[in-house]
């Protein structure tokens, strides 16, 4: 399996434990809304690098959020590849 697929699970995983964490306790959920890198470093002690945003968004019944997966067609450059291969990065 591709490191990029492996990746993607893993983050994916750790999505959906961030996501049903802040379902069940507002303070966390609050803490992910206002400083997400913050709240992961707190949840699984790992700080995600600079060159990774990560914006969350709270839904709302009038408004739709489409996702897009990666484009299959980027190559990760050496930077992510490391950062994530040390455990540095939750996803990409």
């Amino acid at each position: 399996m591709p490191v990029s697929q492996t990746v993607l699970q893993s983050a994916e995983q750790m999505q959906a434990q961030l996501l049903a964490r802040a379902s069940e306790e507002s303070a966390f959920r609050t803490q992910l809304l206002a400083d997400p890198k913050e709240a992961i470093r707190q949840e699984y002690g790992t700080v995600v690098p600079d060159f990774i945003d990560i914006q969350v968004h709270q839904t709302d019944p009038n408004v739709i959020h489409m996702v897009l997966p990666p484009d299959p067609d980027v190559e990760l450059d050496e930077e992510r590849l490391e950062a994530i291969a040390a455990g540095l990065c939750c996803c990409y």
